[in-house]
């Protein structure tokens, strides 16, 4: 990691990752139709973990597509894919769950915790249907 190239290398795949990731969280915080970083503010953790769950759900994809592809090019596609692939999976969940946003909004833990654990869930089967 010394030569300045890797260096260089690494700094370009990490702030890219870092913008592919914000752009993540504007996608998915408009997509819930919630107001996600003010009801953080005000102290409801069932969001921050549904919005946690969300996070680690897109960067696991992410840092699959970073190990397993063969140019940053290639990453950011593959990415851009994970990306509405997770997205899906939230609008398949608030089918199923019609109530889901709402309960949220409301502080439901168990509704955070089970929006975050199905996140994660389809982010590792992302990841590992990436490799």
């Amino acid at each position: 990691m010394t030569d300045p190239g890797n260096i260089l290398i690494f700094l370009l795949y990490f702030g890219t990752s870092v913008v592919l990731l914000v752009a993540f969280l504007a996608a998915y915080t408009l997509v819930t139709h919630i107001h996600e970083w003010q009801l953080i503010r005000s102290g409801n953790t069932a969001v921050a973990i549904a919005l946690g769950g969300a996070m680690i759900g897109f960067a696991l994809p992410l840092a699959s597509a970073i190990l397993h592809t063969q140019s940053l090019t290639e990453t950011i596609i593959t990415a851009a894919i994970a990306l509405v692939v997770q997205l899906l999976c939230f609008a398949a969940m608030r089918l199923l769950r019609k109530d889901a946003t709402a309960a949220l909004a409301q502080g439901d833990m168990a509704e955070g915790v089970f929006l975050a654990s199905t996140s994660l869930v389809l982010g590792i089967l992302n990841a590992a249907c990436l490799s």
